[in-house]
């Protein structure tokens, strides 16, 4: 079996390229508490959801449920639609993405360029967010066709198992010092998939869920939101891998704030992240100073920041939203620059040798994080 961390030098399918992303550290405190991004958006795509594209492709095979020649039908909001755009072209499948207008233009274009069918939910200029409406017209397509298969993401079991591999890949990168995993929750495959598997090899970790604002997976209050591919929309059912018994907390952040940290890291690094996973960095930036000394955090990062071009980095389409905050942009830029002023190992002299550097007589995999349960709003 291949290392988890290992990239093939040569390929003949982009599919093969999938995986072996690399981790960034985007900062730390004095005391040796790190923050590192797990960048998913070296992916082919640039997404991590090509991982449970394949996936659930595959598990179609293997079940009988698509046959050669078949047709794939989704309902997305661009990034599973990519995955499935190239597992399609690999396989000798043709695929239909069931869309709505809040997706992200470049994904749409994106997946058309690859031979993707787009059907459209609504009319052109509105960009409300259609996740029902998406599912019930999908839903219904695969069953009016033959050979076809939907492979229906919200409530698909191989979705989560497509992650394993990410969770493989941290435990060989940290050598399983990993004590916190921090991630978006849409479908839920992503962070419960990863973090399920992960604690087979380090059962302390502690697993803490994002969702925007407006979304419902955490509880209320329902509305709007902007942050595109992740949460759970009023009308919508919340995701068959959303695993509450893995979750040791959940909170929601608010369009403003991931976007202000999106755009804050652009400027600050160079790193380009899309705007749900600006909402994860806001979330782990805020419980930096609080963490143990020697902790490492890793932030699941879904997907770059350059299908955004046109939405969360564009000055006007966020002022036509207000959606713009200079002083949160400020506040999160402040941040970073102060945690990353800090090198690595610049407390060692504080820590003994053959100590654990996160506190005495404590194991790897068992960081305290203060924090409420589930529905902590910032």
């Amino acid at each position: 079996m291949d290392h988890p961390l290992h990239r093939p030098p040569v390929v003949r399918q982009v599919s093969e390229l999938i995986g072996a992303t690399p981790l960034f550290e985007l900062c730390r405190t004095e005391s040796d508490a790190r923050l590192l991004l797990k960048l998913e958006q070296f992916n082919p795509t640039g997404t991590a959801k090509i991982r449970m594209a394949r996936q659930m492709v595959i598990d179609a095979e293997e079940r009988g449920l698509l046959r050669p020649g078949g047709r794939i039908i989704e309902s997305t909001s661009g990034n599973t639609g990519l995955g499935l755009a190239v597992v399609a072209a690999e396989r000798g499948y043709t695929f239909t993405a069931v869309v709505d207008h809040h997706a992200a233009k470049d994904k749409l274009r994106a997946m058309k360029a690859m031979g993707t069918e787009l059907v459209y939910v609504a009319d052109e200029g509105d960009d409300d967010l259609a996740t029902a409406a998406r599912e019930e017209l999908a839903e219904r397509m695969a069953a009016e066709s033959d050979n076809a298969y939907f492979t229906e993401q919200h409530n698909n079991l191989a979705n989560g198992v497509g992650y394993h591999p990410v969770a493989r890949e941290l435990d060989a990168a940290l050598e399983g010092r990993i004590d916190v995993l921090i991630g978006a929750v849409g479908t839920g495959g992503g962070l419960f998939g990863t973090g399920g598997e992960l604690r087979r090899t380090v059962p302390g970790v502690r697993i803490v869920g994002v969702e925007p604002k407006g979304s419902i997976a955490f509880g209320p209050p329902a509305h709007d939101y902007h942050q595109s591919g992740t949460g759970t929309p009023e009308g919508a059912t919340i995701g068959a891998m959303v695993d509450y018994s893995l979750l040791d907390e959940g909170a929601k952040v608010g369009d403003i704030e991931a976007f202000a940290t999106a755009r804050a890291v652009a400027r600050r690094t160079g790193l380009l992240l899309g705007g749900s996973a600006g909402g994860v960095v806001y979330e782990a930036l805020t419980r930096m100073t609080s963490l143990a000394p020697g902790t490492t955090m890793v932030a699941l990062i879904n997907d770059g920041g350059e299908k955004y071009l046109d939405t969360v980095f564009d000055d006007d389409w966020m002022g036509a939203r207000d959606l713009l905050s200079p002083d949160v942009e400020r506040e999160v830029d402040e941040l970073l620059a102060k945690l990353r002023r800090v090198a690595p190992g610049a407390r060692a002299d504080r820590v003994s040798p053959g100590d654990d550097p996160r506190t005495p007589g404590r194991t790897s995999g068992s960081a305290k994080v203060p924090g409420v349960d589930i529905a902590r709003e910032t």
